[in-house]
C-alpha cells in the first residue's frame, strides 16, 4: 500500500499538512500529529502496516508494539476513508 499521488504532503513550523490534490473525493486539507505524519512519510513508498509498526519501534524506544500496530491500524483506515491510501 502506498500514499494516492493526489495527496501532497507539507511540512512547515513543526505543523504536519496532508492536502488533496484534483481527482480527489476528498476535498480539503488534513492537519497530522508528528506521528500521523511519520506514517504518511512511510506511505509514499509501498509499505506495509507491520513495515510501519516496525519503523516506529525503531524510532520510538519503550513503544509497547501492539499500542503501536494499533494506532497504525486506526490512522491507516482514517487514510483510506478519505481515499488517501492505495493498495
Amino acid at each position: 500500500m502506498k500514499l494516492s499521488p493526489r495527496f501532497l504532503t507539507h511540512e512547515t513550523k513543526g505543523e504536519y499538512y496532508m492536502v488533496s490534490a484534483s481527482g480527489s473525493q476528498f476535498s480539503g486539507i488534513v492537519k497530522n500529529n508528528k506521528t500521523a505524519a511519520f506514517i504518511i512519510e512511510c506511505l509514499k513508498s509501498d509499505t506495509t502496516e507491520d513495515e510501519i509498526t516496525d519503523k516506529i519501534l525503531d524510532k520510538y524506544a519503550g513503544a509497547e508494539r501492539d499500542t503501536v500496530r494499533k494506532d497504525v491500524s486506526n490512522v491507516i483506515a482514517k487514510l483510506r476513508s478519505i481515499g488517501a491510501v492505495e493498495d
